[in-house]
């Protein structure tokens, strides 16, 4: 069934309207904000006129450009003049979010068409997110660069210092309530020590093999995006062009240095993915991650916590062992913390207790079920 080509009418009057408010807006910004907006109303000119050519061959009358906005465009421009300018662009992101999917079933809409539309509220969250460094257009819609990647990507896109600091964590708090819970219910000293040992062992096991399943799968999505993103490079390279040049632009590098840097990038095209893998997604191709090293690393942090609550019953037995646990295991659990506070930000302190009251508490509960067990028993 074809469609009625009067549709072009409401997608040509969407198109228009968008251009209006974004030039309207303009005037009310300035920077990288101002240039973004200019640039959204240019492609939105560019699918005017698709769609005048598309209502011209359809032999449709191409009714005359608005000379002024609606209500509600017009009470947009106007808080942006006099209220809250990032209120505005969350609205706008919000409404582009919306509309975003507008062409993805329009047969006569081109695919570039289709990824401007998508691309524009990812714009809006830039220019709301960062006043100075704003990607719009082509290319928003990917993951941002550096400057905007997630803090993982940028500190440790391995997961090994991840893996180690939980595996330490995961063994010490696990343990030591699972010493304490067979503690609780027999005192007898080689029944704890079977149990921690077997604790320690089955914990770091599943540590080990959790972190290499989870790397595995990390290193796999990036491997695909690496790969989409070669492909692109194959078939548009005057589009990833484009991107790798208004990436250099939102980070302050002047147009022609910008234009003339990615063109010359662009003529090795190893260089270029390289080039684009980093800046453009966020990812270093070199370090995407070792399964093996992690698991590896993971199965020997988990033991190293694991085995701070068993040390006692390999000398000791009774009270004296149980004791020494206790000890062993509160300084442990303040250090760890502390350690996880200086790494994160939170503070040392904080997360020292924090740290400390959970790994007590699970203890505390442990061995109160395992004196009661013990008695019924």
């Amino acid at each position: 069934m074809v469609k009625d080509p009067k549709r072009f009418l409401r997608y040509l009057d969407e198109e228009r309207k968008a251009a209006m408010l974004y030039r309207s807006l303009a005037t009310t910004m300035s920077g990288d904000r101002r240039e973004a907006l200019l640039e959204l109303a240019d492609i939105e000119d560019r699918h005017s006129r698709h769609w005048i050519a598309m209502l011209t061959e359809a032999g449709i009358e191409v009714p005359k450009a608005p000379t002024s906005m609606n209500e509600d465009d017009a009470a947009l421009v106007h808080q942006a003049k006099t209220m809250n300018v990032d209120d505005v662009l969350e609205h706008l992101e919000s409404v582009e979010t919306a509309a975003n999917s507008l062409y993805d079933n329009e047969p006569d809409a081109p695919q570039s068409m289709v990824e401007d539309e998508a691309a524009h509220a990812e714009a809006f969250r830039r220019m709301r997110e960062d006043k100075e460094n704003v990607l719009p257009i082509r290319g928003a819609m990917k993951a941002p660069g550096p400057d905007h990647m997630e803090a993982w990507h940028s500190t440790d896109t391995s997961g090994k210092a991840r893996a180690i600091v939980f595996g330490v964590s995961d063994g010490l708090v696990s343990n030591t309530a699972l010493v304490m819970g067979f503690a609780g219910a027999n005192p007898n000293g080689n029944t704890i020590l079977f149990a921690g040992l077997a604790g320690l062992l089955a914990g770091a096991f599943s540590m080990a093999a959790g972190e290499y399943v989870s790397v595995a799968s990390q290193r796999d999505l990036f491997q695909r995006e690496i790969q989409k993103e070669a492909e692109e490079l194959l078939n548009k390279p005057e589009e990833e062009q484009k991107e790798l040049e208004l990436i250099y632009r939102a980070k302050g590098v002047p147009r022609e240095v910008a234009a003339a840097t990615a063109a010359h990038i662009m003529q090795d095209p190893k260089k270029a993915l390289d080039t684009l893998a980093r800046e453009e997604l966020g990812l270093n191709p070199d370090e995407l991650g070792s399964p093996l090293k992690v698991a590896f690393s993971s199965f020997v942090a988990f033991a190293l916590g694991a085995s701070i609550a068993v040390l006692p019953y390999l000398f000791l037995t009774g009270n004296s062992a149980l004791v020494l646990t206790i000890v062993l295991s509160t300084v442990a659990l303040f250090v760890v913390g502390g350690v996880v506070g200086r790494i994160s930000g939170r503070g040392i302190v904080f997360s020292a207790l924090r740290q400390f009251a959970w790994g007590a508490g699970a203890a505390i509960v442990t061995f109160a079920v395992g004196s009661l067990i013990g008695v019924n028993v």
